[in-house]
């Protein structure tokens, strides 16, 4: 049996779906040894874990759970404790991270897949909501994005909309990689008081409306924020509090998984049995470097799998919370 250290390092070198199914299952089996929680829900369905040789037949933990308890695979206490936002009065989710620098460096690997070295862009995050409240962990990656750009104009705005303006107005003179990290209403918000045209500019949707207005139809307000900066795609990313990686989406909706990432499709109908690609249904998150938690979450949202592997989200269940960190209702 592996312990922690070797499988996060087989984690980095994985190429293919039999190394991703490798540590997937070396982790089960970790997970199952060491998280209380889990190997009560996975005997709960009556499953034998030394039967277990594939990951689509691994139990998915209900995230719901991580409102109710502490899901842990190790002993001590946590060096910081994610919660999830959601209205006042509201039952929140917790993730108690065991390593910061391991958050640290599940959600670099995820992002630089797809993007490159965070150092090389200038990063402004537009976060009004998530910098009013304790315990985000978005947050918290966008301090160390801000703190790993070598560009010292990176920073965060709250409702410093002319400031904002007047800052990437700079940028883009200096023919400069920038991404603007922005919850949706507050870029809304922008783009209702400011035009630029700046069609370089990577655009990276991380929340839908949080209350504060009127949900939009995500094609709608695509549109209004292309038509505001002048960009023809916006980005998204898909994560959650209970997780430590994230997928990108680089426009329309359509989102890829980092290596150490997978989305299965669970039937609504019969949630132990996964579907074929195109159809919808509920998502299942297989998430590696959540060894410290559980790797192996059944979300509240719905999706489908395209035929080239990459997926969308759909919605959500309609008697699950509104998230916070949920992406629009679409």
């Amino acid at each position: 049996m592996h312990d922690s250290h070797n499988i996060i390092s087989n984690i980095k070198s994985i190429r293919n779906d039999d190394d991703f199914n490798s540590v997937a299952i070396d982790i089960f089996n970790y997970q199952y040894q060491n998280n209380i929680i889990y190997k009560k829900w996975v005997d709960y369905l009556g499953h034998k874990a030394s039967d277990i040789d594939h990951y689509t037949n691994i139990p998915f933990l209900p995230i719901s759970l991580f409102k109710t308890h502490e899901i842990k695979s190790y002993t001590g206490d946590a060096e910081i404790i994610f919660s999830s936002s959601g209205t006042t009065g509201m039952t929140t989710s917790k993730h108690f991270v065991k390593s910061v620098d391991l958050y640290k460096e599940a959600y670099t690997a995820s992002f630089e897949e797809f993007y490159g070295a965070i150092e090389d862009y200038t990063v402004l995050a537009l976060l009004p909501s998530y910098l009013e409240r304790e315990g985000s962990s978005l947050i918290l990656m966008a301090e160390d994005f801000i703190a790993k750009s070598k560009y010292n104009e990176s920073g965060f705005y709250l409702y410093n909309y002319k400031e904002l303006y007047e800052q990437l107005e700079f940028l883009k003179l200096l023919n400069r990689k920038v991404i603007l990290l922005g919850v949706s209403f507050a870029l809304l918000e922008f783009a209702e008081q400011f035009k630029i045209d700046f069609p370089e500019l990577i655009i990276m949707e991380t929340g839908g409306m949080k209350g504060k207005r009127k949900e939009l139809l995500r094609a709608e307000l695509h549109s209004i924020y292309n038509n505001a900066f002048g960009t023809s795609a916006i980005h998204s990313e898909y994560g959650m509090t209970e997780l430590m990686s994230q997928a990108y989406s680089k426009g329309n909706g359509i989102f890829e998984c980092p290596n150490n990432l997978k989305i299965l499709i669970r039937d609504t109908n019969d949630p132990l049995s996964l579907i074929a690609k195109g159809k919808s249904g509920g998502i299942n998150i297989i998430d590696l470097y959540n060894i410290h938690s559980c790797s192996f979450i059944a979300t509240q949202d719905l999706g489908k799998i395209n035929t080239d592997g990459n997926f969308e989200i759909l919605g959500r269940f309609d008697n699950s919370d509104i998230r916070g960190c949920n992406l629009l209702i679409l």
